[in-house]
């Protein structure tokens, strides 16, 4: 992590029916009315991580008092969107926990589709959103550039750079000017405002494209109180969970089990959908299970019955799921990358591999030891206790606040 980096202070916690400025005298004014500008809700099919931190953030800010405003491309809907693994909503917690459908505590506003949304986000704004005191610009990959049409305090947050994506994503020339884009954005056009890291991972991402350490703020993610926990399986099961895309690499998984299922038996369960499932589903080889989505109450069961959770990815901004393995004494094996290096505290928590044969050798060493696991998983639910929505929120809140009164931000 750069030098100067620090987590934002949670904030106390308010007093019923709040208000977002505050008591005369009452330390820094907060803004009232704040707009996120994402790429997808939490609705859409291809919603993840982020769109889950989003509405965390969004939902909790409602509590205190913020008029908040969701602008986003693609589906939108007024009511929360019914649970699924590909936004790992069992986090989505306490305001959703009410049965049926609720009304969202904030608005939604779709300004187009998937990739035209961009360009019609600066007119969407003026003209059904309106006047905010803080715009916050998610930067997941392709850039809005708010800085350049927006006069205002403006605040960025960042859940990774996606520099090695882009290859993976996008043919050759469009992969360059993609990386180019979002790194001008990063390090040129916000370079006036502060920034929202997930992780450190994440700030010294940014440190490396030229970002100020000074302007950036750690805000981590939460996770929500899991409930009663269910017994591990009597039988090896191992897990692995989101959205089948490339770079989760759930095809490498897949071959690391050809090599561990002779020495651990057992089953391997792969929990999520996406583009690459057909594809997955016709390499699997014996042992293993895809099961699309999956109701809460199925994916509690089976994160809490989990021997390991494996997690192959190649790069995260935190790893969401880890954490929700985690409050379950489920510990997790995935490789040294960015992002797991922070929700991952190697040797204690779960282990982190450098290579294909360590993360082929890490499997099979804690499914043959039930005493490392119980270990691990007990540690890692020991250390979700500092990290919940409500901390998540607080500490948003006091970026927001700052974001406000600094007069680099005024525009």
């Amino acid at each position: 992590m750069p030098q100067h980096v620090h987590p934002s202070p949670p904030l106390a916690a308010p007093a019923p029916a709040p208000s977002a400025s505050g008591p005369p005298g009452a330390g820094p004014p907060f803004p009232r009315r704040i707009v996120f500008l994402a790429r997808r809700d939490l609705g859409n099919p291809a919603a993840g991580g982020s769109e889950l931190l989003v509405d965390r953030i969004a939902e909790g800010l409602t509590v205190h008092g913020h008029q908040v405003t969701l602008l986003c491309g693609g589906p939108a809907s007024p009511k929360v969107p019914a649970p699924s693994p590909r936004s790992t909503s069992l986090e989505r917690g306490d305001p959703h926990d009410r049965g049926g459908a609720p009304t969202r505590g904030y608005r939604v506003v779709s300004a187009g589709g998937d990739a035209g949304h961009y360009l019609r986000v600066p007119r969407q704004l003026a003209r059904r959103v309106g006047d905010c005191d803080l715009l916050v610009e998610v930067c997941n990959g392709m850039p809005y550039l708010a800085p350049l049409w927006h006069r205002g305090p403006t605040l960025c947050l960042v859940n990774h750079v996606h520099t090695d994506l882009w290859r993976l994503r996008c043919p050759g020339p469009a992969a360059r000017i993609g990386r180019r884009l979002e790194h001008w954005a990063l390090a040129g056009a916000h370079r006036s405002d502060l920034m929202v890291a997930v992780s450190g991972s994440t700030a010294s991402a940014l440190h490396g494209l030229g970002v100020d350490p000074g302007r950036i703020r750690l805000v981590y993610n939460g996770v929500a109180e899991p409930g009663p926990l269910a017994p591990k399986a009597p039988e090896p099961l191992f897990l692995a969970m989101g959205r089948l895309v490339e770079y989760k690499r759930i095809d490498l998984l897949l071959r690391l089990w050809e090599r561990v299922r002779p020495v651990t038996g057992g089953r391997l369960v792969i929990v999520g959908d996406g583009p690459e499932r057909a594809r997955l589903a016709a390499a699997a080889g014996p042992g293993v299970t895809f099961t699309g989505h999956v109701s809460e109450e199925r994916k509690h069961q089976l994160l809490c019955s989990a021997w390991l959770l494996l997690h192959p990815s190649l790069v995260e901004g935190w790893g969401l799921v880890v954490m929700e393995a985690a409050a379950r004494r489920t510990p997790a094996v995935g490789f040294d990358i960015p992002g797991l290096r922070d929700s991952v505290e190697d040797g204690t928590t779960g282990l982190l591999a450098r290579g294909e044969s360590a993360f082929a050798a890490h499997w099979c060493t804690l499914a043959l030891s039930a005493r490392r696991r119980d270990a691990l998983g007990r540690a890692a639910e020991r250390r979700t206790a500092r990290f919940r929505w409500s901390h998540t929120v607080q500490s948003f809140r006091a970026v927001a606040a700052e974001a406000v009164l600094d007069p680099l931000s005024r525009r």
